[in-house]
């Protein structure tokens, strides 16, 4: 039997794109190994959001030719579509598919062992107008499911890459969406988390069809499904329509991703973001109307090219008034290829990592603030995973509906259910939590 080995560098996506190349090479009869065993084929899939991505994926690259000189390396994903010649010219690398034709992989493979000459299986993204569909029936490791919908995005903000390694916006048939949420339900996930490049910009591309209009769809026709979470949604598509789904559902949770990048509306205007402060001020405010309690976290960028300590004070500020219950802070960095890189005022890293600091400080705190509202109350996770496994083998990690991380004592057939936890001390990273129940399907569990 012949055996591959994966690593995946970068984001949700690249990890459900690894389970989706998993599933054909299973279906050809290979056999799963870890990456750091000797394999016969090893397949990298890459990242490219940031220079440092492109380095990390280098070093993976070259780890597994060093461990088995004779096994077959392909190199996929983000990296590989936007840099295919740099690739190629890492000694040992024999195949290099970009994001998309991942479907030709095996063959590829078959073809080198014959032909013995590396190939490079990259085309043009950007003449791409048709989801690559991948069926992911199960996942490897995870609790939670992702579910792919869209692929691509049309916003070309000045910072990123991500449009010329994925290509523009494609929406999923919908009908394939419902399928493998079906799947995915049966095969014992209570909780689906959809994700894509651009998530909620599904539906741009269709007519008379739309993400409230997907939304439900999954909530009225999936059997047995018990939480849908969107894993990232712009200002601009929280639509009215959207707001009307969210309020009516009993499924969609009470925790929304709505990237910021900053607050300042003069650096919004230099990343070619496509809202003011103002605008995403007014949609928080709407939504969190319809949805009371709702955990909102974010992304920051620090430092963007020509950022004011005015401007840095001004996204410091809005962040104080919004109150979000989480942030992802990161600083500026440049990526070759993308018009900030090309900026002249780009603001030194001492600069940078003091305000990263200042943030991260104000998120704590903003964290803090936000799980301390549920102290008391019972709230319903869905255990991941241990804590620490050297240090207790029944104290465990879990997410409750609203993001908010939980550890507390339990069992290993609880892992992937949803049960019910007191939470009795907020904090940051982790809220501390009392068992109360396991909830069965009907919601008539015994208590324990």
């Amino acid at each position: 039997m012949p055996t591959v080995a994966f690593h995946t560098l970068g984001c949700k996506v690249n990890h459900y794109e690894t389970e989706g190349i998993w599933q054909k090479f299973k279906a050809q009869g290979y056999e799963r190994v870890d990456f750091d065993h000797q394999s016969d084929v090893y397949v990298v899939n890459t990242c490219t959001v940031t220079n440092t991505g492109d380095k990390k994926s280098r070093q993976v690259i070259r780890r597994a030719v060093r461990k088995n000189p004779e096994g077959v390396i392909c190199v996929t994903g983000c990296y590989a579509q936007t840099s295919p010649g740099e690739i190629m010219e890492i000694p040992g690398v024999d195949i290099v598919v970009g994001t998309q034709g991942r479907d030709k992989m095996i063959e590829h493979i078959e073809e080198f062992k014959v032909k013995k000459e590396p190939i490079n299986g990259v085309s043009n993204i950007m003449k791409n107008r048709v989801f690559e569909e991948m069926d992911v029936p199960a996942f490897t490791d995870r609790t939670r499911a992702s579910l792919k919908i869209q692929e691509g995005c049309n916003n070309f903000c000045t910072f990123c890459i991500i449009p010329w390694s994925r290509g523009l916006l494609r929406s999923r048939n919908p009908e394939d969406v419902m399928k493998q949420a079906q799947q995915l339900v049966d095969a014992g996930y209570k909780e689906i988390v959809l994700t894509g490049i651009h998530t909620a910009g599904y539906g741009e591309d269709m007519q008379d069809y739309n993400f409230a209009k997907l939304l439900r769809e999954l909530e009225n026709n999936v059997r047995g499904l018990k939480r849908i979470r969107i894993s990232s949604i712009e200002a601009s598509q929280i639509t009215d329509e959207v707001i009307q789904v969210l309020d009516e559902s009993e499924k969609i949770v009470r925790h929304l991703h709505i990237p910021l990048q900053s607050g300042s509306d003069s650096v919004l205007k230099r990343m070619r973001r496509k809202y003011s402060s103002d605008f995403y001020r007014s949609k928080i405010d709407k939504v969190k109307k319809a949805l009371p309690n709702l955990a909102i976290t974010s992304d920051v960028i620090v430092g963007f090219p020509g950022e004011t300590e005015e401007e840095f004070m001004e996204t410091y500020r809005f962040i104080q008034e919004i109150g979000y219950s989480e942030l992802h802070v990161f600083p500026y960095s440049k990526r070759t290829g993308t018009p900030a890189a090309r900026m002249t005022d780009q603001v030194d890293d001492e600069t940078k990592n003091e305000r990263v600091h200042r943030l991260i400080t104000l998120s704590d705190q903003q964290a803090k603030e936000y799980a301390s509202q549920f102290e008391n109350e019972v709230l319903e996770v869905i255990p991941e995973e241990l804590y620490d496994e050297k240090e207790s083998d029944t104290l465990y990690v879990g997410y409750t509906d609203n993001y908010l991380k939980v550890k507390f004592e339990a069992t290993p057939d609880m892992v992937g259910k949803i049960v019910r936890v007191k939470l009795t001390k907020a904090g940051y990273p982790y809220n501390e939590g009392q068992f109360v129940r396991v909830m069965d399907d009907e919601e008539a569990s015994v208590t324990i």
